[in-house]
C-alpha cells in the first residue's frame, strides 16, 4: 500500500483530533471549536492511506535546550499516534523520518521527546538520557526545615515574571538539557502564567532582590489524600531554597503529601533525605542528534579542553550524519568536519547519549561505541562531562 506523508492543513484538524484523542484517551471530550494541531512553533505531519484516511501523525515543536551554557535548536516531538489496526507496520517510522528531515531543514540540530515506550524510538536513533520526575515527600518532613529570617516570601505579580524567567534561565544555563522557556511555544502572558497556578511565590532577600520562586497547585481535600504539587522550586541562594521548602511544610495539617519536581542534583536534596522521597510517575525523555555538525557547533564545551578525535558515525535514518568526521575542540567551541580516519565508531544512539554526558566506558558497555583508545576516551569523556540531564517541562 502506498502512503502519502504531508503537512496537516486546516481541513485535517478533526482527523488529527480524532486520532490523537483515541490514542491518548481523551476521545470522550468534544473537539474544542478553536483547537488546531498547528499553533505558532508547531508543525504537524500526517500519513494518509490511498482513501485519504489519516493513519499516523506527529508534531514537530520548535524549541531550544541548554547544553554547555548555550541554547541548542531542537525539535520537540509530540503527539505521535498511529491507527490501532496499523500499528507495527512502519507508519511511525515513516512520519518520524520525514519529521527529522523537515526539522533539520528549518534549523533543528537535536530532537527531544517523552517516550511511552522506548523501543520504536530507539530503532530510529533516539536514546533515553533522563526522566522528568515528581517526588512524593511527606509534608511533615518539610515542616522540619527552618526558614531564613532575612528572606521573605510573597505572591508573585505580573511584573515579577521577567525576573523569575531569568532565575530559571540562570539555572538552566548551568544545566544539561533544560528547556529554554522562550519562543513561540512559551508565549504565555504573565497574567495567564500566574493564573495557571493556585500559588506562585517569590523569595526576596533583605536587599529587596528576588532570589527564588515556586509555582504550585493545591489539590482537593484536607484528609490523608491532601496534596500540594510543586512544578518549580528554584532558589539562587541556599536561604531562598530553604525558605521556599519550609513554606510547603506549613501545609502539613491539611495536605500530608507534597509532590515536587526535582532533578537528580537539585540543591533541594541537601535539605531532604532521599529515603523520604518516593519517585512518582517518572516521565523518561529521549534525545537524538538530527544534524551532527550543527549539534556540535551549537552547544558549549569545556573552555580548558583542546583536542581532536576522529569519528565514524553510523545513522541510517539521518544519512547526512554518516561517515568519517573529525571532532575538534578548542577553547569552549567545537566543530565536526568531514574527514579523518574514523578511529572511534559511534552509533546514532551512542552519539545522543554521549552528547548528554554518557562516558565512553558506558557507551562501550552498551555496544554504542567501538574503537579508540585511552586517549580518545579521555577527550570524549572530558568534552561532554557535566550535570546530569534534567528537564522541568513536559510537552
Amino acid at each position: 500500500m502506498t502512503y502519502q506523508v504531508r503537512s496537516l492543513g486546516p481541513a485535517d484538524q478533526r482527523l488529527a483530533w480524532e486520532l490523537g484523542s483515541l490514542t491518548f484517551g481523551y476521545h470522550e471530550r468534544p473537539m474544542p471549536p478553536d483547537w488546531s494541531s498547528d499553533t505558532p512553533g508547531r508543525r504537524s505531519l500526517g500519513v494518509f492511506d490511498p482513501d485519504g484516511r489519516l493513519v499516523a501523525k506527529a508534531v514537530d515543536r520548535e524549541q531550544g535546550h541548554w547544553f554547555g551554557g548555550r541554547t541548542v535548536p531542537a525539535s520537540g516531538v509530540a503527539g505521535v499516534a498511529a491507527a490501532p489496526e496499523l500499528r507495527g507496520r512502519g507508519l511511525g517510522r515513516l512520519v518520524l523520518t520525514r519529521l527529522l528531515q523537515d526539522a533539520r531543514e528549518r534549523g533543528a540540530v537535536i530532537s527531544v521527546l517523552f517516550d511511552t515506550t522506548p523501543a520504536p524510538y530507539r530503532a530510529l536513533g533516539w536514546e533515553e538520557v533522563g526522566a522528568l520526575t515528581y517526588y512524593r515527600v511527606p509534608t511533615r518532613v518539610l515542616a522540619g526545615i527552618r526558614p531564613d529570617k532575612a528572606t521573605t516570601l510573597r505572591p508573585a505579580v505580573p511584573a515579577d515574571i521577567e525576573t523569575v524567567q531569568e532565575i530559571y534561565r540562570e539555572v538552566a544555563r548551568a544545566g544539561t538539557g533544560m528547556m529554554e522557556r522562550s519562543g513561540p511555544t512559551f508565549a504565555t502572558p504573565p497574567e495567564q502564567l500566574l493564573a495557571d497556578y493556585h500559588g506562585f511565590t517569590v523569595a526576596v532577600d533583605d536587599g529587596g532582590t528576588i532570589v527564588g520562586y515556586a509555582s504550585w497547585n493545591r489539590g482537593p481535600g484536607y484528609d490523608a489524600g491532601g496534596t500540594v504539587t510543586v512544578d518549580d522550586l528554584i532558589g539562587l541562594t541556599p536561604e531562598a531554597t530553604r525558605t521556599l521548602l519550609a513554606m510547603f511544610g506549613g501545609w502539613a495539617s491539611v495536605a500530608p503529601a507534597t509532590l515536587i519536581r526535582l532533578g537528580p542534583t537539585d540543591p533541594a536534596w541537601s535539605l531532604l533525605a532521599r529515603g523520604d522521597a518516593t519517585p512518582e510517575a517518572p516521565q523518561p525523555w529521549m534525545l537524538r542528534v538530527v544534524d551532527a555538525p550543527g549539534a556540535i557547533a551549537a552547544r558549549g564545551w569545556p573552555r580548558h579542553l583542546t583536542g581532536e578525535v576522529d569519528l565514524e558515525l553510523t545513522d541510517d535514518v539521518c544519512p547526512w550524519n554518516q561517515g568519517h568526521h573529525r571532532l575538534t575542540l578548542d577553547g569552549g567551541h567545537a566543530r565536526l568536519e568531514p574527514g579523518g580516519a574514523g578511529v572511534v565508531r559511534l552509533a546514532a544512539r551512542g552519539l545522543a547519549a554521549w552528547y548528554a554526558g554518557a562516558t565512553p566506558q558506558q557507551l562501550r558497555r552498551g555496544g554504542f561505541l567501538t574503537g579508540g583508545n585511552a586517549d580518545t576516551d579521555e577527550v570524549l569523556r572530558a568534552a561532554a562531562s557535566g550535570p546530569a540531564p534534567t528537564l522541568h517541562d513536559y510537552f
